[in-house]
C-alpha cells in the first residue's frame, strides 16, 4: 500500500509539474518522439567543410569553376542512381491515381472518398487506394477506352496500349523563394501578406523518352535500348534515363507525398521533402571525405593496382567496353566511396537542383552554396541550364572527375543523364539523437 502510494504521489507531482511548470519555463510537453531512422537506399553524409573546385588542370581551359572552401550541412542521399524499376512505381502510381480518378468521376463506387471523416467534402476528391482497379472488367474498359489508351489509328499491330502521353503528375508547392523576397521588399510586418500569392501548381509528363537512345546518337544502332530499356525486367537495376529536371523534380514531390502520407497515417513525424541535391552537396557527397582527390575513390588513376577500371565511362580512346560495360550497367557494379555511395563517377551523370552559371562560385554563398533559378517557358535558353555532374558512360576521364561541372537544358532528356535524391538532415549529427 506504502508504494501505491508513493507511486500515485510521484505521478501527481509530475502531473502537476507537466501542465502549469510550476511557473518554470518547461516548453510544450507530450511532443512526438523523433528517432532518425536512414530512409531506405540512402546514406547518411555527415557535415563538413571542404574545398570545392578543380583538383586536377582545367584540361579544357573551360574556367567555369574555382576553388572555394564550401560548408555542407549534414543530409542523406541515395546510395545508387534512381533504377528503372523506381521510377517505375511513379508512372505506375500515376498511372493509376489517372484511372482511379476517371472511374469515380464515372459513377463507378469505391476509386474516389467524397467526404473525410468528419463529413465534409473533400475538394479535390481524394483517391481511395484500397480500391482495386478491374482492367479486364468491361465496363471499366469502356469507361478509360479513350481516356487512357492509343487511339486505334496509333496501335501497332491492334495491340491496346497506354497512351503514356497522358502520364501527367499534378504537384503543389510552396515558393518559400518568392515569399521572402516579397515579404523583405515590402517590409510587410502587418502579416498582410497573401501565402495564396506563392502557391503554385505545376504539371508535369512524367514518362521517360525512350527515343533518346536514338536522337542523341545519328548512324548508332540503338534500336534494343529504345524497345526494351525501360520496360524489360533484364534493366530492371540499370539507372532511368531520358528524364529531363523537370520530370526529376516532379518524382521528388511524389516521393514525399507518398513517405508523408505514410507517415501521418500512423501518427509519426514527417520527413523533410525529397529533393535533388545541390552541387556542393553533390561534389562534397561524391569526394566521399577525402581532400583534394580528382575522383571518388582518390586518385589521380582511374584504374586499380589490378589495372582494372574503376567506373563507367570512355577509356582508352573509345573502347567502351574495357570497363564491362558498353553503355549504362547495372548500378551498385563498381565498389563505393568513402560515404557509401555507388557511381559517382561514370555510369550516368546526375542532375541537381542548381542553375549553371560559369561565375556562380564568384557570388554564391559559402554555407550550402546553392544558385537556383525557375526558368520560365518564355526565358531565354541560357536561363534553363542546370548543373549536372559526375559524368557518364561516354565520357571521357576528364567528365567523370568530382568537380566537373557541366549542364545540360531543364527540358531535354539525355540517354546519359540520371538522378538520386537527397533529404535534409533535421539536427547536427546522428550522435546528437544516440
Amino acid at each position: 500500500m506504502k508504494k501505491i502510494l508513493l507511486l500515485s504521489s510521484i505521478i501527481a507531482l509530475l502531473s502537476a509539474c507537466g501542465g502549469s511548470g510550476n511557473g518554470e519555463l518547461i516548453g510544450v510537453q507530450i511532443r512526438p518522439i523523433w528517432n532518425p531512422t536512414d530512409p531506405y537506399g540512402m546514406v547518411f553524409i555527415p557535415q563538413g567543410s571542404f574545398i570545392m573546385g578543380p583538383s586536377d588542370q582545367d584540361v579544357p581551359f573551360a574556367n567555369v569553376s574555382q576553388s572555394k572552401r564550401v560548408t555542407i550541412g549534414a543530409f542523406y542521399m541515395d546510395d545508387t542512381e534512381i533504377t528503372n524499376n523506381e521510377y517505375r512505381q511513379f508512372t505506375k502510381w500515376v498511372r493509376d491515381s489517372i484511372a482511379h480518378t476517371i472511374l469515380g468521376e464515372n459513377g463507378i463506387e469505391g476509386h474516389l472518398i467524397e467526404e473525410d471523416k468528419y463529413g465534409m467534402f473533400l475538394e479535390p476528391a481524394r483517391i481511395d487506394w484500397g480500391t482495386r482497379i478491374r482492367w479486364d472488367d468491361e465496363e471499366v474498359r469502356e469507361i478509360l477506352e479513350e481516356e487512357m489508351y492509343l487511339p486505334v489509328a496509333e496501335r501497332l499491330e491492334g495491340r491496346r496500349e497506354f497512351d503514356t502521353r497522358k502520364f501527367i503528375f499534378n504537384y503543389q508547392f510552396l515558393d518559400v523563394n518568392l515569399a521572402s523576397i516579397k515579404e523583405k521588399r515590402e517590409n510587410d510586418a502587418s502579416g498582410k501578406t497573401n501565402r495564396s500569392e506563392f502557391l503554385f501548381v505545376e504539371s508535369t509528363p512524367i514518362f521517360p523518352d525512350t527515343l533518346t537512345w536514338i536522337h542523341d546518337y545519328t548512324y548508332s544502332f540503338n534500336d534494343p535500348y529504345t524497345q526494351n530499356y525501360f520496360y524489360h525486367p533484364a534493366f530492371d537495376d540499370y539507372p532511368v534515363v531520358g528524364v529531363n529536371w523537370k520530370q526529376a523534380v516532379a518524382f521528388t514531390k511524389w516521393r514525399t507525398q507518398i513517405m508523408n502520407g505514410f507517415l501521418r497515417s500512423i501518427k509519426e513525424p514527417t520527413l523533410p521533402e525529397f529533393r535533388l541535391p545541390t552541387e556542393s552537396e553533390w561534389e562534397y557527397a561524391s569526394r566521399g571525405g577525402l581532400e583534394q582527390s580528382p575522383y571518388p575513390w582518390g586518385g589521380p588513376y582511374t584504374r586499380n593496382m589490378k589495372g582494372c577500371f574503376l567506373a563507367n565511362f570512355k577509356p582508352l580512346r573509345g573502347n567502351y567496353t574495357a570497363d564491362g560495360g558498353e553503355k549504362t550497367i547495372k548500378t551498385a557494379s563498381y565498389n563505393p566511396n568513402g560515404y557509401g555511395l555507388y557511381d559517382m563517377s561514370g555510369n550516368v551523370a546526375e542532375w541537381t537542383s542548381n542553375t549553371y552559371d560559369e561565375s556562380a562560385f564568384s557570388y554564391s554563398h559559402d554555407m550550402n552554396m546553392s544558385n537556383t533559378y525557375d526558368a520560365e517557358e518564355v526565358d531565354h535558353e541560357v536561363l534553363k541550364r542546370k548543373v549536372i555532374r559526375g559524368g557518364s558512360w561516354k565520357d571521357i576521364a576528364y567528365f567523370i572527375q568530382t568537380s566537373t561541372r557541366t549542364f545540360e537544358y531543364q527540358d531535354t532528356a539525355k540517354s546519359y543523364v540520371g538522378f538520386r535524391c537527397a533529404v535534409d538532415f533535421l539536427g547536427r549529427d546522428k550522435k546528437d539523437f544516440e
